[in-house]
């Protein structure tokens, strides 16, 4: 019988990729978007696997993780994070997690991290595992990187315009809702606009767009550093 997971993701691109990806394990996925929806989800079924994203909008991967060990539910869990930081991987393995991986990440790499997670529920010494390539400095990379997309998705084609759609869909509201988080001096809300933002370049190969939003992750009170995620969110429109 195909294990039955959670997956807890709330930007549309990543949750379309991993959703795809820990579908053709084989497994049957249940999807949440929020703490709220994957605590319903958790207490009214049973899973083989939970997968937490990190940074929620109603909350944090920790703090649902906590709530459910509250409830006495013992059920493994892993989490995705776009965070790279040792710091960030080891706080969420303090918290319960089985295993990190940081966004975006080729499919194998995902498929492997939850043949792991299922095969040893008790592992003592959980394991990060690293998502591809970190950007280079932000001029030097192209508007699209397709190498990078078809790494993530497997090599099919179909997959990276399919995605990308999606992604192009989601860029004008998440490009207004960065800027007027900086505008509003709110370095909270921006760092959480940019970090799922970060994990969907890297799945759909948006290579420019994904370095300026990490940079304006870095520095969120940097004039420079917004200008320059205007300027490559609206290139990257253009370019599609």
């Amino acid at each position: 019988m195909n294990p039955r997971i959670l997956l807890v993701e709330d930007d549309p691109t990543s949750r379309a990729f991993l959703q795809a990806a820990t579908e053709s394990l084989p497994a049957q996925v249940d999807v949440a978007a929020s703490l709220a929806e994957a605590m319903a989800l958790a207490t009214t079924h049973t899973h083989a696997l939970w997968l937490v994203d990190a940074h929620l909008p109603d909350g944090s991967g920790a703090g649902l993780l906590a709530l459910l060990r509250a409830r006495g539910l013992t059920t493994p869990a892993v989490a995705h994070t776009a965070s790279r930081g040792h710091e960030a991987h080891q706080a969420l393995r303090d918290a319960g997690f089985a295993a990190t991986v940081a966004k975006p990440l080729p499919a194998q790499a995902w498929l492997e991290t939850i043949r792991r997670a299922l095969a040893t529920t008790s592992d003592a010494s959980p394991a990060r595992v690293r998502g591809v390539r970190e950007a280079g400095p932000q001029a030097a990379l192209p508007l699209w990187d397709d190498a990078q997309a078809l790494a993530a998705l497997g090599g099919n084609r179909d997959s990276v315009k399919a995605m990308r759609g999606l992604f192009l869909a989601e860029l004008a509201g998440v490009r207004e809702a960065v800027c007027a988080a900086a505008r509003a001096g709110d370095a909270e809300a921006l760092r959480a606009q940019l970090h799922r933002l970060q994990a969907s370049c890297g799945f759909v190969g948006a290579a420019r767009l994904g370095a300026a939003a990490t940079r304006l992750h870095q520095a969120p009170a940097s004039e420079a550093a917004l200008e320059d995620f205007g300027d490559a969110a609206q290139a990257t429109v253009s370019a599609a």
